[in-house]
């Protein structure tokens, strides 16, 4: 592999303002996560609104199906970048080129087994995850089309985090944006016009997804090309099970919210029937507009965070974790305070039932109470992958949604019904925030603890004498990164 790139992005990670690189490689993580899931999104605008509550309803009980694909591509995209940030930082160039190489055949072996594995048992995973007799047609024809296009967004999400890493982001934003397009075009022509209902809404979803992915293979070969890059033919389990390992608190993160989806529709759906599943689906989608931004900062910091620990440059990480806990919290409280004054806005945006829209509008308020708080806990996840702390990040990753809320959830509607679904949320959030401050707070003492090591440490190499004036600045200036 050419050393050129690599080059330029151990310049970026080590020379550029934090500021600077956390926006510009977050901005690109948020819109595209944004509009990796607008697919399904999309689809549910068109279709609440064309053909009604059971096409809603039908969504719904996709969502976990898609959620799934894409956690599995995140887990080898996010495993894949963080491992090769690492590797730049330890500037083991071969090794980047080999982690590469394997990811491919990783994700195509995960990605095709899993939908062939779905595809043979549809209708039982249509009524695992909480369809009735009567939306049952509409979610077996939309998940059944939308099977033939989930590797074509994997490999998207592959090369694109990819890129990021070797110094383009854009390409990330790009590749999302045109598949984004292409999905609200292809849904008006193919549900309003035409119309083709759910179907319809399926056909746009593979079509778009296959567009990106040619945009995407072009830009990324040029990049193989320059750089060496190849596809490896034979897997290394040693390399696989690594990005694996780094990956797999992204996947229990995102998984996490496909799960939490089967519940909630197998457990509200005897208290609510098809309209609970609606709501249901009106609040997962509004809240993962929200979502993004909180999991796009932590993506944004996780490469930098990890290249400069591989290089053992401890006063530029601590720096990156305290300018990264900021943006998380700040980002966060603007986008909580839009959701809580147009929250009736956003749910009449799915749907056109008044019922559905005022009982789905008081509950996305509740869910989101304490949102902004939650910044912290995402942050934690992704700063400790990118340090190499797995069994942490794992632990943290399934603390909030799995471990605190299905628990409380099962409590609170059997005492509450439908409300207790929607209580359990913020008093999940709550302990969850509590936890991810003290461990925050260690976090940021370790660090800190190594970055006054190492100051002290060049200092001492530098040989520091009054004599030059801009050289005692530049070291006035390093102790307050300290």
């Amino acid at each position: 592999m050419s050393s050129q790139n690599p080059t330029n992005s151990s310049h970026i990670f080590e020379k550029h303002k934090v500021s600077t690189l956390l926006v510009k490689f977050s901005l690109p993580a948020i819109l595209s996560l944004l509009v990796s899931e607008m697919y399904n999104m999309v689809d549910s605008i068109f279709v609440g609104n064309a053909v009604g509550t059971l096409g809603m309803g039908a969504l719904t009980v996709a969502f976990p199906v898609q959620r799934l694909f894409i956690s599995l591509a995140l887990m080898v995209a996010m495993g894949t970048s963080t491992y090769v940030a690492r590797s730049y930082g330890e500037k083991d160039v071969e090794k980047v080129n080999h982690i590469i190489s394997n990811s491919f055949l990783l994700l195509f072996v995960i990605i095709a087994g899993t939908a062939l594995f779905i595809g043979l048992n549809l209708k039982k995973t249509i009524y695992f995850l909480g369809s009735s007799t009567t939306i049952f047609p509409y979610a077996k024809t939309y998940i059944g089309i939308v099977l033939w296009g989930v590797f074509f967004q994997a490999f998207t999400s592959l090369c694109s985090h990819i890129m990021v890493v070797l110094g383009r982001p854009r390409v990330l934003l790009t590749s999302m944006l045109i598949g984004s397009i292409c999905n609200v075009i292809i849904d008006y022509v193919l549900v309003i016009l035409i119309p083709l209902g759910v179907q319809g809404a399926a056909i746009a979803t593979i079509s778009s997804q296959f567009i990106a992915a040619v945009y995407t293979f072009i830009v990324f070969t040029k990049a193989a090309k320059k750089e060496n890059i190849h596809i490896s033919k034979k897997l290394d389990f040693f390399i696989a099970k690594s990005i694996l390992a780094i990956g797999f608190s992204n996947f229990i993160v995102e998984v996490s919210d496909a799960v939490v989806a089967v519940i909630l529709n197998q457990l509200l759906s005897t208290y609510g029937g098809d309209t609970a599943i609606a709501i249901v689906g009106i609040i997962s989608r509004s809240t993962m507009v929200l979502f993004m931004t909180v999991i796009g900062v932590s993506t944004g910091m996780q490469p930098i965070a990890a290249y400069n620990f591989g290089a053992q440059n401890f006063i530029r990480l601590k720096k990156v974790l305290r300018e990264a806990t900021i943006g998380v919290t700040a980002s966060t409280f603007v986008l909580w305070g839009g959701a809580m004054v147009f929250a009736q806005p956003i749910a009449r945006a799915f749907v056109k039932d008044p019922i559905v829209i005022a009982e789905a509008t008081k509950a996305l308020r509740i869910v989101i109470l304490i949102f902004p708080v939650l910044g912290v806990h995402y942050l934690n996840i992704y700063y400790y992958q990118a340090i190499g702390k797995v069994r942490s990040a794992f632990l943290l990753s399934i603390y909030r949604q799995i471990i605190i809320f299905i628990p409380l959830v099962f409590l609170l509607t059997f005492q509450f019904e439908l409300w207790g679904a929607w209580i359990a949320y913020p008093i999940s959030d709550l302990i969850a925030f509590v936890t991810s401050v003290v461990l925050m707070i260690k976090a940021y003492k370790e660090v800190s603890k190594e970055a006054h090591v190492q100051y002290l440490q060049e200092k001492e190499q530098k040989k520091l004498t009054p004599k030059t004036k801009t050289k005692n600045q530049s070291w006035v200036l390093r102790e307050n990164e300290i």
